[in-house]
């Protein structure tokens, strides 16, 4: 069985996976929202219906990431809480 610190230091690693990937979600928000702008000026004045589906997966691809970064911040404090309690 593995120690205390043995333990806290494996969350702590995997915790900084996290984290690591918690940067990328925000990358990936932040091209998305970068795609996003783009479409609008490339498509700007146009009514086909394509275009108002392909905002709408964009801004709910957003959201889900969104999401996803609410989940990560819940695994952390929930490791967090987990590594107090040893």
């Amino acid at each position: 069985m593995a120690s205390v610190a043995e333990l806290r230091a494996a969350v702590d690693a995997a915790l900084q996976q996290v984290t690591e990937g918690q940067a990328a979600i925000q990358a990936a928000r932040e091209k998305l929202g970068e795609a996003q702008q783009s479409l609008a000026a490339a498509l700007d004045g146009s009514a086909n219906d394509s275009v108002g589906a392909a905002h709408a997966s964009l801004s709910h691809a957003d959201q889900q990431l969104e999401e996803c970064m609410g989940s990560t911040l819940q695994a952390i404090e929930q490791a967090q809480t987990y590594t107090a309690n040893l």
